[in-house]
């Protein structure tokens, strides 16, 4: 099987070799790239919890004056995983999307235990830290990257995609989607996928690339690609 994925290298790196291992050929195509943005550090003893909705928000937070034993809660494994990496202990994990998420940190954490930090990119696809204000809760959100667009393809990439079109095509985001679809409009690729599956977390993000025909679109959570294999 033929895997094309979409994300920044050193996210979906250990996914590339895990694939491979199983036999696959697998195209990157990063769509995006992460850029870290420079912000006011709060005092984190301030904050009784820490909401995490991306890895990159993770990676790209100082976490050295962090309480590793402070609520963490994250909104999927692959955040977890790099949460957990950092030295985080106390974690609470989501399926993949923020709903999922604010139901767990309302379950989970009492407003009258104090303040949540929330780190994020600079471009959100939901309301998290306004529904939870709604909620009662108090919360501060800082911006710690941002994501730019992978403006080129190559011409061996193009060639290779030609030669070989992809089973399988994983898409993490709304952004990554409007990226993706940007540059097949760009190189005049939009119908290549006639015979491809489409990976998509979340409909708001496969309905933007409802302008691509696709064999079939599946929605899934992240640190469920591998299951995925098994569903076409």
């Amino acid at each position: 099987m033929h895997i094309l994925l979409t994300r920044p290298l050193e996210d979906c790196k250990d996914l590339i070799i895990k694939f491979k291992s199983l036999g696959h050929k697998v195209s990157h195509l990063p769509v995006i790239k992460i850029q870290k943005i420079d912000y006011e550090e709060p005092n984190f003893n301030d904050f009784k919890g820490i909401i995490f909705t991306s890895a990159n928000s993770v990676k790209n937070l100082n976490i050295s004056n962090v309480d590793k034993q402070i609520d963490c809660y994250c909104v999927g494994s692959a955040t977890e995983n790099i949460a957990k990496k950092n030295g985080f202990q106390n974690i609470f994990c989501a399926e993949g999307n923020v709903n999922n998420l604010k139901e767990i940190i309302l379950q989970n954490f009492d407003q009258k235990k104090g303040r949540l930090l929330y780190a994020s990119g600079e471009m959100i696809s939901s309301s998290l830290d306004r529904d939870l204000i709604s909620e009662g809760y108090s919360v501060k959100r800082i911006i710690n990257y941002t994501v730019l667009s992978v403006e080129k393809i190559s011409d061996e990439f193009i060639k290779d995609l030609k030669s070989s079109i992809p089973d399988m095509v994983f898409i993490y985001s709304e952004n990554s989607a409007r990226k993706y679809l940007n540059l097949m409009k760009k190189y005049d690729l939009l119908d290549f996928w006639m015979n491809t599956n489409l990976m998509c977390i979340g409909e708001k993000a496969s309905s933007i690339l409802n302008e691509i025909k696709w064999k079939k679109i599946f929605l899934f959570n992240s640190g469920e690609e591998e299951f995925l294999l098994y569903k076409i």
